[in-house]
């Protein structure tokens, strides 16, 4: 947490509204993280098929070798 007098914030408000912007950026990003766990710990109970990092990676590579 930054502490700063009511004068300083008055005098430098470019700065508290640049870190403000940066806070809700930083927030936004990790609600929509959030998200995107939920949604793929649902769709795991839902029994939607699940691949290892194994199989990922040669998926993967399967996809990027097509020219």
């Amino acid at each position: 947490m930054i502490i700063k007098s009511s004068t300083a914030l008055c005098n430098d408000y470019s700065m508290v509204s640049d870190l403000a912007h940066e806070k809700a950026e930083q927030r936004e990003e990790t609600l929509k993280l959030r998200a995107k766990l939920e949604a793929a710990e649902a769709a795991r109970l839902s029994g939607a098929p699940a691949y290892t990092l194994e199989e990922s990676r040669k998926r993967l590579e399967a996809i990027y070798q097509r020219d």
